[in-house]
Parts: C-alpha cells; structure tokens; sequence
C-alpha cells in the first residue's frame, strides 16, 4: 500500500459508512445529504454552477458492493501507478481520469446516445479505477493478473481489452442498466490512456531521455571519466518498481519482461563504470 491510495480508501470507506451507517441509523431514512452535495448530474454541475460536483462525485458510492469492487481496484492498481507517477502526479492523474468520465458522460448524453438526462447523477470512483487499469496495461502490458471472478489468469493488455469491450457493449447495445456508469469507465479510461501514453501531459520527463552536461577537462594528471551521456528516466523508474517489487514479494515474483529489464539495466550500469 501507498499513502495516497491508502488515504483515497479511507476517504471511500469513511464516508460511505458515515452517511449509510450514522444518517440512516439516527432515523433520517433514506435522506442522503453527501449525495444531494456532491454527486454528480449535467443539470446541477454546469446549469447550477456546481462544477465541484466533477470532484465529489468520486467519493460517493451507491451500494457496498459498488465501494468493496472500487476498492478492490484501487488496492491493485493504485499502489503500482502511485510509484510510477509519483505521489502528486498520481493525485492528479487519478483525479483527471475521474473528471474525464463525468465529461464523457456528459458529452454522450447531449449527444443522445444513453438513455439518461440533465438529472441522472452519477457517483463512485470507477472512472479513476478504469484509468490506473488502463495505465498500468500501457506501462507494462504482458503483467499477469490473476481475476477472482472467474479465476483466470490474463495479462493487462487483456485485461484492459476486456473491461473497455464491456463498457462499449453496454453502451451500444444499451445491456443492463448502468449504460451512464460504463459511459463514466469509458471516459476514465481513455484518459489514463492520453496521459500515460504521453506523461509530459502532467509535467514529468518520464519516458525521455535527458541530456547529462559534460565537463569538458578534468585536472591535469586525474584520469579520464566516461560518464553516461543521457539517462533513461523510464528505464530507472521501472528499475525502482522492480526493486521494490523483489523487496516485498521476492525475486521469483518478477515476470520474464522484468527479469529481463533488471538484466539490462545491470549490464548498463556495468559498462557506464
């Protein structure tokens, strides 16, 4: 676990527990003040000028099976991508990817594609979850993740194929009822997509390589260095991912793209010296 993923959780949990279990329990019945402040419609976001409602929304969810599922999520994505990104990258791209799905949302709705209005609103964290899946299926797409419902193993590249197949089958051929929440996937998704594909997005240098200055003479007499030209900003970051993977889980966990990568990065290391 990573801190802002770990807080992100407590944030989830606190809150919904704190308007199903206190507010309905003190005998305010089904009232739902959180949800009437902070859920997410087009109607009172942009008509009303409740543009916070782009962030609330997030942190709301609808049922206990729609928090422990987001959760879920967020326990196996979060910390991989809070690593890559960094802890304030992270916050940012979690949060875009939120924004992103009311906005995709909002967009097919005006363009009368879902069966939804201004008032339908829209809650829960999905739109980011759908973003870190997405991310960590661009970063590393030959990573194995073992599903618990069915109980398969499968890469993220298919992973990332198969909930981006369920979100557009629902929303074209109107399957279920939840065509507005997998319109809000969507849009998350596509996002953590944009911005993983292209970090600088965010203000990181991740992914290119940056030029080291050379000083052009050393001391008379001192030996001759041959220091590395550039560094691979990626390549070292993942090498950290590696290294702290080994650390909690041992070696035997890496897959053989990440083996291969800590024999390379050794090998680099070794001719730079």
């Amino acid at each position: 676990m990573t801190p802002v993923v770990t807080a992100l959780l407590a944030l989830n949990v606190g809150l919904y527990l704190f308007e199903v279990i206190l507010l309905d329990g003190s005998g305010r019945g089904a009232e739902k003040p959180l949800r009437e402040f902070g859920a997410f419609s087009i109607g009172t976001a942009f008509q009303g000028g409740r543009v916070w409602e782009l962030l609330t929304f997030q942190f709301l969810h609808g049922s206990i099976g729609h928090l422990a599922f987001n959760s879920i999520g967020l326990i196996i994505f979060g910390p991989w991508m809070e690593r890559w990104w960094g802890t304030a990258r992270f916050i940012a791209f979690y949060l875009a990817c939120g924004v992103a799905g009311a906005l995709f949302f909002s967009l097919l709705v005006v363009a009368g594609l879902l069966p939804c209005d201004f008032t339908t609103l829209l809650v829960g964290a999905s739109a980011g979850i759908y973003g870190l899946v997405i991310g960590v299926a661009v970063i590393a797409p030959d990573l194995r993740v073992r599903l618990i419902l069915p109980p398969i193993e499968l890469s993220m590249r298919q992973v990332a194929m198969l909930v981006m197949g369920v979100a557009i089958i629902t929303i074209l051929f109107g399957i279920g009822d939840n065509e507005g929440g997998e319109a809000g996937h969507l849009g998350g998704a596509i996002l953590g997509y944009l911005l993983t594909r292209n970090p600088r997005i965010l203000g990181t240098h991740r992914g290119n390589a940056v030029e080291i200055i050379r000083p052009k003479a050393f001391r008379p007499g001192a030996p001759k260095l041959r220091p590395r030209s550039e560094v691979d900003l990626a390549q070292e970051s993942e090498v950290d991912r590696i290294l702290d993977k080994i650390s909690s889980h041992g070696f035997q966990s890496l897959t053989p793209n990440e083996r291969e990568t800590l024999e390379k990065a050794s090998k680099s290391s070794s001719r730079s010296s």
